[in-house]
Formats: C-alpha cells, structure tokens, sequence
C-alpha cells in the first residue's frame, strides 16, 4: 500500500454522562463535558485513498455510494487534513459498520473517528491523540470521544485547542458489558447534530448543563473505584435529565417508544432485587442496558425475553482507534 492509503478501525461509545448542545456549532465545541466508553466488537473500519486522478471526494458506505450530507460532512474533514498536509488530491472513503447505523448507537462517532485517523494518516501526517480527538471532533461530537481507550472523559476546555477527550481508565479497569436493546434499527428522523442546534430552545437546559459538573464527578468516581449502585444511579439520572430537554425543546424530540419505557422499568426492578444493572439512552430509542460482564448473559437472557425487543447486540470495553 502507498502511503496515500490508510485504514483505521474505532468502536462507537455509550455516553454516561451526555453531550447535548453546543457553544459553538460550527467547532462542535459542547456546552458540557461528558464521559463514555467504547464498545468492544462493535466497529466502523474506514480505508481513505487520496488520488490526484479523482474529480471529487467519494464516500462509499457498507458497498452503497453516499452523497449529498454525508458526503459534504466527510469532505469537510478530508478539507481540514488536506490544508494540514498541503494535498490537493480529492480521496476515496470506504467505510463498513458491523451495527445499525442512525438507531442510537453512535455511528457517526465511529465513523468520524476511524476517518480522522485514517485520513490524516493517509495524508502523510502523524497527529498525537489529542489533534486526532480534536479533528474527529470536528466532524461528530462525540467522535472525538471514540479515539482514546476505555473510559473516556471529554472536556469541554476553553476553545478549540483543547477541547478534546481522553482516558480516564483503561478497558481492563473495569468489566462492564453493554447490553443493547433494539428496539428499533430503523433510521431515526432527527439526527443528533440538528438535535443539538435546538438544546437551548428548551427551558430545562440550563438546569442540565449547571449540574453537569456534579454529575460528571460522581460519575468519574463511581468509574475509578468501581462502585456500580452509584454508577447506576447516576447514568440513569443523566439519560433522563437529557431525555426532559430533548422533549421540551422547539421542536420536541420524543424518542422513546412504549417497548424503551418497559425496559426502563424492569431494569430499575431487577437492581432492586439485586442484579447490577443500569440503563442509558442516547438519540434514540435503544436501550443500554449497562451491567457487570459477569451478568451479561442473564441480563441479555431477560432482555430478549420483554415485548418490543428485536435484538440485543453486547459489548465489553472497547479500544482506542487504530490503524490496520
């Protein structure tokens, strides 16, 4: 292969405590920090090929050519990379998921992350962490979190130096499993970076993003010493605090079904009868069902077994993006 040719392979992340809404749109600069982990055997595996001989960037996603806003958010971090490397060739971006990709599970966080490792890469350049974070940033928020390993936190920072994300534990530290209810794989209508344009239209915002700095700290914590009633509670509590601006900002985004509800009670009773589990949701309607991994086939056993659930994908601790 030529060094004009790369492919790099990262894992999407659940968020614990949740990115929703920006300071800055354009630098997807958030108005919080959050934490989140990879999710191991869940992939996007992204090779970019820059030939001076292509006309236009092309984007072909599991065997499919996109266009249009695919395509333009993708040319934009082949354009970033470009002028750090002083190219001018256009590339080819082929990228494969092995999970459902718009359900809520971060796909574009993934793909965003192989790409900027992929791409700067392929463009001759060698960026440390933290300007891999900043560039797959760039393209998805929480892409930048899908870089570094484990359990990752993103900061906020001060502006677009160093707002970039890194590892607080690594996947060893902990075992915990991702039980993730399908309840849905169809594509969902309002995608995550329109979502975020309108958090600040709901009157609940304010409230989320001034207690953020508490959630964060006992959410780290709990990470760190292991201490899973205190991890649950608090993941839950920040799902549903970001799941209340959601629903009441202009316009409303409801992404509950009734099959995420149940499973939100039945969780809650199965840790009251003593199985550690927690749930959380991102912009979707899937459930993570967040357990530790000596549980994880009981709790994926209990998952198929509730009306609504088509599916349940599980994911131990994932890895830091890397090249293949």
């Amino acid at each position: 292969m030529s060094t004009h040719t790369a492919t790099a392979i990262s894992h999407p992340n659940i968020a614990f405590i949740k990115y929703w809404g920006n300071r800055d749109n354009a630098l997807r600069l958030p108005v919080n920090g959050s934490i989140s982990m990879n999710l191991d055997g869940l992939f996007t595996r992204t090779t970019v090929s820059f030939q001076p001989s292509l006309p236009f960037d092309e984007l072909i996603i599991n065997g499919h050519e996109v266009a249009g806003k695919g395509l333009t958010r993708v040319s934009y971090i082949l354009d970033l990379v470009r002028e750090m490397a002083g190219i001018k060739a256009n590339a080819e971006v082929m990228s494969e998921n092995n999970f459902p990709a718009g359900a809520g599970i971060a796909s574009s966080a993934a793909a965003f992350a192989a790409l900027a490792l992929a791409s700067s890469q392929a463009a001759g350049l060698t960026l440390s962490e933290g300007q891999l974070s900043r560039l797959a940033r760039r393209g998805s928020g929480s892409a930048s979190r899908s870089i570094p390993s484990g359990f990752v936190e993103w900061n906020m920072g001060s502006g677009d130096e160093d707002c970039i994300a890194v590892s607080i534990a690594p996947p060893e530290h902990w075992a915990l499993t991702d039980c993730v209810a399908i309840v849905s794989s169809s594509h969902k209508k309002t995608g995550s970076t329109e979502g975020h344009a309108i958090a600040g239209t709901s009157p609940l915002q304010n409230a989320r993003v001034q207690d953020t700095a508490r959630r964060l700290e006992i959410c780290r914590n709990a990470i760190l010493k292991k201490d899973f009633e205190a991890f649950a509670n608090i993941i839950e509590l920040d799902s549903d605090i970001m799941h209340s601006v959601m629903m009441t900002s202009n316009p409303p985004l409801m992404y509950w079904q009734s099959a995420t509800v149940e499973i939100f009670h039945q969780v809650r009773e199965w840790r009251a009868g003593g199985l550690p589990v927690g749930y959380t949701v991102d912009a979707g309607a899937n459930v993570h069902v967040i357990c530790l991994s000596e549980y994880a086939k009981e709790v994926e056993k209990r998952l198929r077994e509730l009306p609504g659930v088509s599916n349940v994908l599980a994911a131990g601790v994932g890895g830091a993006a890397k090249l293949v």
